[in-house]
């Protein structure tokens, strides 16, 4: 059994819902270690992705609801978060209140983290950033370990 597996299962014991399921095991971003803590110490209780990369991928956008399982950069599971609501707007119309919820810094440092993150990860698709892309705004809790 994995430890990604073994980690879903204590979290279930935990719940009186049966039958839970996960949307994904994933690391946050380009610093997985530390955005992972922030979401441990309750600091990040939001992310944003750009929406067309669900489209090139055909997957699809998170849910209120779904639960996913955070990793650190060694793969380890460190936190189960559960989706709180979802947003997809133009990059521009991301207000600082949803900015200041990821936990990482002011508006400014989110701004320039993003347009980086998006210029970089775009280029693999022939695609260019453009500051009015659609994002998808995710608000979350986590809810464990408590």
């Amino acid at each position: 059994m994995s430890d990604v597996q073994r980690y879903w299962d204590e979290f279930c014991k935990t719940q009186t819902q049966k039958d839970l399921v996960y949307r994904e095991a994933f690391q946050f971003g380009v610093e997985a270690d530390w955005l992972a803590v922030l979401v441990v110490e309750g600091k990040k209780t939001a992310t944003t992705s750009g929406f067309i990369f669900y489209e090139i991928e055909k997957e699809d956008i998170p849910k209120a609801g779904e639960y996913s399982i955070v990793l650190n950069s060694n793969n380890e599971p460190v936190a189960i978060i559960q989706v709180e609501s979802v947003e997809v707007l133009a990059m521009n119309e991301v207000t600082e209140e949803f900015a200041l919820a990821e936990g990482e810094g002011d508006y400014d440092f989110w701004w320039d983290a993003h347009v980086k993150f998006f210029t970089e990860s775009l280029k693999e698709y022939d695609k260019e950033f453009s500051p009015d892309m659609l994002v998808v705004c995710e608000r979350f809790k986590k809810v464990y370990p408590v």
